[in-house]
């Protein structure tokens, strides 16, 4: 993909493979997988193959998560981007969800907020996307706070394996 996004102190680039050992520095954190399953990444390869299949979404929705480089630093603090669902979630198949994921030692700091408005833009705006959905674990407070920072409304709770979400959802104000 030749897209990307840039905001005041993030730049939005595709995933590529030699962005791996970053991503696995994040993925194989527990406290990263906290609301994640509990199952941190224990070998790079499980980052390959997560890579392979985001570059996949790229070819075949024309949209997928992307790194998130700290301009300051050129460091690769993570993920955020859009993703086109095509496995059952909550009951809904065949949609746009925004998400999100930093290594810890870039928390707090509102990278992934920032790095969700630029991606709440570009669907809105240059997709076009009708609504965009999100879930977020229903004890992670941050990630609940920002989906509600960036405008989505959370409209219910589900249990998926035992797990309690909520599920938020924002209509394009444009359309």
């Amino acid at each position: 993909m030749n897209l990307i996004l840039e905001t005041d102190r993030l730049i939005l680039r595709e995933m590529l493979a030699s962005d791996a050992e970053a991503l696995f520095e994040m993925d194989s954190n527990p406290k990263v997988h906290q609301y994640l399953w509990n199952k941190p990444l224990t070998d790079i390869s499980e980052v390959h193959l997560y890579i392979e299949s985001v570059r996949t979404q790229y070819i075949q929705n024309n949209i997928g998560r992307f790194v998130v480089i700290l301009k300051e630093t050129n460091e690769l603090i993570g993920w955020a981007g859009l993703k086109y669902n095509t496995e059952m979630v909550n009951n809904k198949i065949h949609f746009y969800d925004i998400g999100y994921r930093l290594n810890e030692k870039f928390w707090g700091k509102g990278y992934a907020s920032e790095a969700s408005f630029a991606w709440l833009d570009y669907g809105f705006n240059v997709m076009k996307i009708k609504i965009m959905e999100a879930a977020a674990h229903t004890d992670n407070i941050a990630s609940n706070r920002i989906l509600q920072k960036i405008g989505l409304k959370m409209t219910e709770q589900y249990m998926e394996d035992g797990v309690s979400w909520n599920w938020y959802e924002l209509k394009n104000p444009n359309l």
